[in-house]
């Protein structure tokens, strides 16, 4: 089993010669990030990750300080796309090392931007501050999208404007008979949306419907909730035209997944009833906190989300390296 030495004492290594065994404790100290970060309860997403470790079908590397397994990082493919999952490392007196975090990064990016079949490489860094690898993400092959993951407090949440459902609109909790529906409206939404830079499964129907099945099936961005999302449809044509989909990531802290609004029904004040509308529905079943992302130059989002009063919490990096600007 080859390795690269990138210290006196660290070494890198192939993921898949590692077990769930000998990944669990470094997963553990991932999860309390997660947990303090991001008021997070990544343990699903950690068992998750603990099969397909089993299964040896992570690509990716892990590093190792005298023999312990102190860091790692993976990517899955998308066709010609590679998304970099997780980059995760903790040292001895600190439980987020970005020394080695940047090691395995720079090992991972090296692998993936000189493959001939890849073309794209996304990822969101999400436990490290925005600009923290910079040097690293620096060239014309690079695009980084600070974003901000923001708070609200429900207790302090600005509901004491009413918000009416227009009367040519009903509203309506979330229904897998509306899973086509919901994909075209993810991908008619983001047509020109910055955000459809950060994820290109935005542009087009089959990557929103993909997109989708990831938010509703995995527990990546928490445990989807039907109860606590909702969707706006015409009531005479029956037409979907809005929606927000919520997870749970801890037991009192709800996430927002998605938020959209049909393009001709914007300026219509949706964007402010759907979440108000959700939060209601939160309080009344005792959630404390809501989180969700936001990028930082979707100025109206921002605004929607001060006026609701969340607060930022953390901000960080989402990258996207174009493998057609490398020189090979």
């Amino acid at each position: 089993m080859a390795s690269v030495s990138v210290a006196s004492e660290i070494d890198v290594l192939d993921l898949r010669h590692f077990s769930a065994r000998q990944m669990r404790p470094l997963l553990a100290r991932e999860a309390e990030v997660w947990q303090t970060r991001l008021r997070w309860d990544y343990r699903s997403s950690t068992e998750l990750l603990l099969h397909y470790l089993d299964s040896h079908i992570l690509q990716g590397f892990a590093a190792l300080d005298r023999g312990r397994v102190c860091g790692y990082c993976f990517c899955v493919y998308e066709g010609r796309k590679a998304v970099i999952g997780d980059a995760f490392a903790s040292g001895h007196h600190t439980h987020c090392d970005a020394n080695v975090t940047r090691t395995l990064l720079i090992h991972m990016l090296e692998m993936l931007r000189y493959s001939p079949d890849i073309d794209r490489v996304e990822s969101q860094l999400l436990l490290y501050d925005a600009g923290q690898f910079a040097d690293l993400l620096a060239g014309p092959e690079f695009t980084i999208y600070p974003r901000l993951f923001l708070e609200c407090d429900l207790a302090t949440c600005n509901l004491r404007d009413p918000v009416a459902v227009p009367s040519d609109l009903e509203l309506a909790l979330w229904a897998t008979e509306n899973y086509q529906a919901a994909g075209e409206l993810i991908y008619t939404s983001y047509v020109g949306h910055s955000d459809s830079a950060i994820n290109d499964q935005y542009r087009s129907l089959h990557g929103s419907l993909r997109f989708l099945h990831n938010i509703v099936r995995f527990p990546g961005c928490g445990v989807f909730q039907p109860n606590l999302s909702f969707m706006l449809h015409e009531r005479q044509s029956g037409a979907l035209v809005g929606m927000i989909l919520c997870s749970q990531v801890s037991p009192d802290v709800a996430h927002v997944t998605q938020i959209c609004i049909a393009p001709e029904q914007r300026g219509r004040g949706l964007g402010r009833l759907l979440p108000v509308t959700c939060t209601r529905s939160l309080l009344a079943q005792r959630f404390r906190n809501l989180t969700l992302p936001v990028t930082q130059n979707n100025h109206p989002a921002r605004r929607l989300y001060e006026w609701l009063r969340f607060t930022q919490r953390h901000r960080f990096d989402a990258i996207v390296l174009e493998t057609q600007f490398v020189q090979h």
